[in-house]
Order: structure tokens, then C-alpha cells, then sequence
């Protein structure tokens, strides 16, 4: 995920002042000079890490932190503040016209996923917040970009309005608007050209299109892994069209994430969306302070809940609990299970969303491959009926057979075979702790 390295470094710098039972400005001062560099070393530009350090040193050396009872906290607090300040502060939302439909441009460079993230928008404000959106193929020039816009509409069994690429934008836009008052869309998501640089052309085009539909919303989409770059594009289609958000792409891949902590400071423009993945439905709603949270090892609970919330079948849910309070859970089950938790994300950052992940022992080591579930599931898979539902039969022949057909391992399925006992085992013992029937118990790790 972006940011870690910068992550790694603030999370190293805060943790040798957090125990300290006095701070004093030597130790602020090496702190600030260690931030600095973290920030430096993620593309963070340096007027605005400059900017960021002053104000961080400026309250740690406050009356409030000096003479508090728990001061290195205390520095975590302001640094946790200015972090979330320096992203935008609140998470801004996305504007709703007072008279249906809502139009939202979105703009960006070619190669920045303009025309997946418009698609991905497309899909969020379906699912999320029961909208209908009409998808606008308004890029005439990339001889992809309308197929692209169309393949996307039926992927996501969504309406595409399209008139070709002999028609102008300006026209394409003004008929669109007109398609979606008549077929009461709610939004209006209008995918306009990209050129490989800002040129007077595009600029003049985007210009005309802003005139003629009054957008509620003019989007830049830009490529996070650019670092500095993105700053610098952001700044020139602000200059030029007055842009209301930011959408962030690729902040799952492996960039120093200096953008995000840049852009808004630069350019005043939030940052509305990131994409964290490469699925239709890998876009989220950016949360300035659930963000500083993860950059700091905090957690982030409340992106957690609402994962397991739009992933996890609530049904199914209440189902396993009686299962599991009666010891009928199966492999059956568990596969099941599998399955749901993979669609919340990759692993690795479903676990650091969880608060004090970061310090369990051997966390910062821990490279969750989503190739070992896929061979759990492929073991599991290779089990008949029977044997899901009752894996005390499993003899050496047996797993045999299912390491055979699985591809795996005799002793990948007796570790599995091992695990799945345990975990029943101790699913007992919390019901039974629950009933009150075992007041002493302990878990086997704590």
C-alpha cells in the first residue's frame, strides 16, 4: 500500500518518544528532523513539509504538551492533527444539485485511469448511495476510450450514452444532459478527453464543456505513483478550470504516497476519492483522518466495519454464529468465510486497518499472500462431503488423496487438519466463557 515507507519511518520516530515521561525541545527538535526526512523521502513537497514541521514543533513545544501528564502521547496527538489537517481536515463530499442531475466532469491526463475511475464513481454512487448514473463517452479522440466507457456500462449493467467520435464534446455533453433529465438519472459522469501533457487544445475544449453544463463537479483524476508530477498537473487544471476534487489512482500500488499529503496543500483542491485496486468497486471515499491513522500504525476501524459491512452477508453472518455455539461449523463454513473476507481486500491491509496490528509480534514481518488461501481453498475443495463435515475421519489415505487433487502437500493438509481443530476448540471455549460456564478461561496466546 502507498505510504509505507513513510508509515514505517513516523511509526519508528513516534514510538521512541512515546513512552517518555518528559519531553523536552532536544527531543522535539530530533523528532521534527526525522519527520522531515520521512516526509522528504515519501515526495512530500518540501514547502509543504517545511510548512507541516513548523507547526508540529510550534505545539510540542507548547505549555500543553511540556507540562501534560503523558507528553510523548501528547506530540503523537498534535503530529496525528497536523497529518490530518495537511490531507484537508474532514472528508469532503461529493455535491448534490438542488435540481436533478447532478454533472460531474472528470478530467486527468491519459494514462491516469480517467475513463476506470469514471466507471468505478459510476458504480460507488449505485451501491453506496442508491443512485442512478448515467456514464457519458465524451472522449472522441483515443479510439479505445468509447469501447472502453461501453465495455465498463455492461460490466457494470450500467447505461452509456455515446454518439460516436464525429460528434463534438460540447454536443455530446448537452445531448447526454438532456437523455438523462428525460430517463431521471440522478448523476450525469461525463468522461472528457486526456492528452499526454496540458495543452491549449484540451484546456479550451474542457473550457467549453464547463460552459455549457455548469457542472456541480469537475474531478481531476491523477496517477498517484507520479509523486511530484501529480502535484504539478493538479495545479495547472486548477489554474485553468477551478477544479472541486482530486480522485487518487493506483494508492495501493508501491508509491511513496507524497501526492495525497501534497495536493491539497498546493493546489487547495480535496481530495474526494483514491482508488486501492484495480477491481470496479476498489474506489473509497477519502477520510483525511482515517488516512493519518493508518500512515501512523493506528488503525482505522471505521474503513474496516464499513468493508465487512458491503462484503459480508448479514444473513450468512448470524447463521455461522449459531454454528459456531453449537459446534457444527464445517469446512463447509469456513470456505464460505474465506471467500467474504477476500472481497474486502488484500490481507496484509485489511490487517493493518485493525489498531496495534502494527505491534503484535512479528506483524512488521508478516507478508499475507492471497496464493495461501487459494491453496487452503484448493485443499479444502479436493474433500468430499464427508469429510468437510466430519475431518476426524481423514486417515493417511485420505489425505492423500486430497493433497494429490489439491496440488498441495500431505503436510499442508495436516497442518490445515491441525488448525481447523484448534479453531473449533476455541470457538467452544468462548461460547463457553460466554455462558458463564468457564470463568477462568484464558485464550491459549494472551
Amino acid at each position: 500500500m502507498a505510504f509505507e515507507g513513510l508509515a514505517d519511518r513516523l511509526q519508528s520516530t513516534m514510538q521512541k518518544i512515546r513512552g517518555k515521561g518528559k519531553v523536552n525541545e532536544a527531543d522535539v527538535k530530533e523528532m521534527m528532523r526525522e519527520v522531515r526526512l520521512a516526509l522528504l523521502e515519501a515526495d512530500v513537497n518540501f514547502k509543504v513539509v517545511k510548512e507541516f514541521v513548523k507547526r508540529v514543533s510550534e505545539r510540542s513545544v507548547g505549555q500543553e504538551v511540556l507540562k501534560s501528564l503523558t507528553p510523548g502521547q501528547q506530540v503523537i496527538k498534535v503530529v496525528k492533527e497536523e497529518l490530518t489537517e495537511l490531507m484537508g481536515g474532514e472528508q469532503s463530499k461529493i455535491a448534490v444539485a438542488s435540481k436533478p442531475p447532478t454533472v460531474i466532469m472528470m478530467v486527468g491526463l491519459q494514462g491516469a485511469g480517467k475513463t476506470t475511475t469514471t466507471g468505478k464513481l459510476a458504480n460507488l454512487l449505485r451501491k453506496k448511495y442508491n443512485r442512478k448514473p448515467l456514464l457519458v463517452a465524451a472522449d472522441i479522440y483515443r479510439p479505445a476510450a468509447i469501447k472502453q466507457l461501453e465495455t465498463l456500462g455492461k460490466q457494470l449493467s450500467m447505461p452509456v450514452f455515446s454518439l460516436g467520435d464525429q460528434i463534438s464534446p460540447v454536443e455530446i455533453a448537452k445531448q447526454a444532459i438532456a437523455k438523462a433529465k428525460e430517463e431521471h438519472h440522478d448523476y450525469v459522469l461525463i468522461d472528457t478527453a486526456g492528452r499526454l501533457h496540458v495543452d491549449e487544445n484540451l484546456m479550451g475544449e474542457l473550457k467549453d464543456i464547463k460552459e455549457l453544463t455548469k457542472p456541480d463537479e469537475i474531478f481531476l483524476v491523477v496517477d498517484a505513483m507520479t509523486g511530484q508530477d501529480a502535484v504539478n498537473v493538479a495545479q495547472s487544471f486548477n489554474d485553468q478550470l477551478g477544479l472541486t476534487g482530486v480522485v487518487l489512482t493506483k494508492l495501493d500500488g508501491d508509491t511513496r504516497g507524497g501526492a495525497a499529503l501534497s495536493i491539497r496543500s498546493v493546489t487547495n483542491t480535496p481530495i474526494k476519492f483514491v482508488g486501492m485496486g484495480e477491481k470496479l468497486d476498489a474506489l473509497e471515499a477519502f477520510h483525511p483522518e482515517r488516512m493519518a491513522s493508518r500512515i501512523l500504525g493506528m488503525g482505522d476501524v471505521l474503513t474496516l466495519i464499513e468493508k465487512a459491512q458491503a462484503n459480508v452477508d448479514e444473513e450468512k453472518a448470524k447463521e455461522l454464529e449459531k454454528k459456531m455455539r453449537t459446534a457444527t461449523f464445517t469446512f463447509d463454513d469456513f470456505l464460505e468465510q474465506l471467500g467474504q473476507v477476500r472481497n474486502m481486500g488484500p490481507l496484509d491491509d485489511i490487517l493493518k486497518m485493525i489498531p496495534g496490528a502494527n505491534k503484535m509480534k512479528g506483524m512488521d514481518n508478516l507478508q499475507i499472500d492471497d496464493k495461501q488461501i487459494g491453496h487452503v481453498e484448493a485443499i479444502i475443495r479436493s474433500m468430499t462431503t464427508h469429510e468437510k463435515e466430519h475431518p476426524e475421519t481423514m486417515n493417511a489415505s485420505r489425505k492423500k488423496r486430497i493433497a494429490k487433487g489439491s496440488g498441495r502437500s500431505i503436510q499442508e493438509v495436516n497442518r490445515l487438519l491441525k488448525q481447523f481443530e484448534e479453531m473449533k476448540k476455541m470457538m467452544k471455549q468462548v461460547t463457553n466463557m460466554q455462558k458463564g460456564k468457564k470463568k477462568g478461561f484464558k485464550f491459549p496466546f494472551m
